[in-house]
């Protein structure tokens, strides 16, 4: 979450434990104001939304509703083909950025949440998603789709979220193309932000090699997107990074070098990284990584 103070200390990097997490966040209401620790009844949720899908759409300009007017699409671009496109929100909480970014730009979005009340508020504020609810602008546009998966992050594979994942259900347009094939799900956009630190180095490093396996081929730019707190790095720490660890809800904080590490650990390329600005002082530095 983004509401963490940044003057704790870094220190040898413990692991976080699951059953820990989730019992913290089981006390935490299921709305704004309580995923985004505090922060979400000001500019923080707007702010986040706007950054994240100027973002993706820089690095993946096909997903565009309306084409850009200095750059003619060649006739086979993919987003002129009737394939439908798939996100994966990981860690997704009460479904906060599917609904804010995510369903505005991808036909599909798969949705994990290991908390039972997140993932049951998802499906409930689900109505309000645009496409997905009966809110459409525009009724030429693909009828949007989500569905719902409990699970955590650790040992999840992106293609096949059966594997180790429950679905509660699904809400929008579903046909036979849209069900898992024996290949595995595809995606266009994997999303990963204020969930990772949940997960051990040697966790991320594993989750991040299985969603680098389920990424469309590289000529769609499809891509990976981690959006997390960066705390400083210490020169003691060496080339790993640094970390910061909360015994509240038993997570880290990962350096920009502790993120660099775990990125090439995986195989994984780092095409862009933004800093996100308008954010609330006191809060950690937040880095948006776009990977592949």
């Amino acid at each position: 979450m983004p509401g963490k103070s940044r003057i704790k200390k870094p220190r040898l990097e413990p692991k976080p434990d699951f059953e820990t997490g989730l019992n913290y966040w089981a006390d935490i209401p299921a709305d704004n104001n309580g995923v985004l620790g505090g922060f979400g009844n000001g500019t923080l949720p707007r702010v986040d939304a706007l950054s994240s899908r100027m973002f993706i759409l820089s690095l993946v300009p096909r997903l565009a509703l309306v084409p850009s007017s200095l750059k003619t699409l060649p006739t086979n671009s993919p987003s002129t083909s009737s394939i439908r496109t798939r996100a994966l929100d990981v860690g997704a909480g009460i479904g906060r950025v599917t609904g804010s970014v995510l369903i505005h730009l991808l036909d599909t979005v798969e949705i994990l949440e290991p908390a039972p009340h997140f993932l049951d508020q998802a499906v409930v504020d689900s109505a309000k998603w645009k496409g997905l609810g009966g809110v459409e602008v525009d009724k030429k546009m693909p009828k949007k789709a989500a569905r719902f998966w409990r699970g955590g992050l650790a040992g999840f594979d992106p293609a096949s979220p059966a594997a180790s994942a429950d679905e509660l259900t699904r809400k929008g347009f579903w046909d036979d193309e849209q069900n898992e094939r024996p290949e595995g799900l595809k995606y266009d956009v994997i999303w990963c932000q204020w969930c990772l630190g949940h997960l051990s180095t040697e966790d991320l490093i594993v989750f991040f090699k299985a969603a680098k396996a389920a990424l469309l081929p590289k000529e769609t730019y499809a891509v990976i997107v981690v959006k997390e707190n960066i705390c400083p790095d210490l020169e003691e720490d060496g080339m790993k990074g640094s970390t910061v660890f909360d015994d509240e809800d038993s997570s880290l904080t990962r350096s920009d070098k502790a993120w660099r590490y775990a990125f090439a650990q995986a195989g994984l390329e780092l095409v862009r990284m933004e800093v996100q600005q308008g954010f609330p002082d006191e809060l950690f530095p937040v880095h948006m990584y776009a990977l592949r």
